[in-house]
């Protein structure tokens, strides 16, 4: 079985992030392999172990992405591919990673490909589901189970308050959410193996594209972080005039009435 996990550097939020600017300051700040991704990365694991074949780690970003892919091999993937646009790009959006994802997987025999549900930077959750669109495969959103049996594939999916169960076909595409598995630390031995792995570079040129092919359709217009959160109210009297005072706060001062 062929195996694909998409993968995102993103920035760990459990660390301290500076804004400077309208930009997010890169120098002294913590990048991670996007939590929900390394949901997907167990999968795969245990999917490839189960059913045989490989996995092979994707990445649409920097030279200094290399890290997260080698955190990925330590944790059991078998190969690693960076698409690095750092020479290429000035900027890009889920619409850019998407195409290029799709000029990638063009000649690749994907039986499955699995992604995190969001990526926690931008929390947009569409490159999945953009790159099954166009490459004409069903796909499956926040899944928090999934059983392979030859080709018929059943999946628990997540939804707000209750469980839907799924049976569809491969090739598949599905993004991963929490509760699907737990998934590994690498050990010592696997990262000593990582760093053998086959880990293959490209460029947009390898894929046939040009920076007009994967123009983003959208703009940042400002980065800034949320405000501090003000210390609570306490509403004194009786209950109608507490009533009537937090009426009177939502209306004239939140302005959310």
């Amino acid at each position: 079985m062929n195996i694909y996990v998409l993968l995102k550097k993103t920035f760990d939020t459990e660390e301290k992030i500076n804004v400077s600017g309208g930009q997010i300051e890169d120098d002294g700040a913590e990048f991670i392999i996007n939590p929900y991704d390394e949901y997907a990365v167990e999968e795969a694991i245990i999917q490839r172990d189960a059913h045989g074949g490989e996995v092979t780690v994707v990445t649409v970003g920097d030279e200094d992405s290399e890290k997260q892919l080698r955190t990925a091999l330590a944790m059991g993937a078998d190969k690693a591919v960076l698409i690095n646009t750092e020479d290429d790009l000035d900027e890009g959006d889920q619409y850019t990673t998407s195409k290029i994802l799709e000029a990638f997987f063009e000649d690749k025999d994907a039986d499955l490909i699995l992604a995190g549900n969001v990526a926690i930077d931008e929390a947009s959750g569409q490159v999945g589901p953009r790159l099954a669109e166009a490459l004409g495969i069903p796909y499956v959103t926040t899944i928090t189970s999934l059983k392979i049996d030859g080709d018929t594939v059943n999946i628990e999916k997540d939804i707000e308050g209750d469980v839907e169960v799924i049976e569809t076909s491969l090739p598949l595409l599905v993004t991963c959410q929490q509760g699907l598995n737990d998934p590994r630390y690498p050990s010592l031995p696997g990262i000593m193996k990582a760093k053998k792995k086959p880990l293959e570079e490209l460029e947009l040129d390898d894929l046939d594209l040009d920076e007009d092919d994967v123009e983003p359709k959208t703009k940042t217009i400002e980065i800034y972080l949320p405000e501090e959160k003000a210390a609570g109210r306490v509403l004194e009297g009786d209950i109608q005039d507490q009533v009537k005072e937090l009426v009177s706060l939502l209306k004239d001062e939140k302005k959310v009435l």
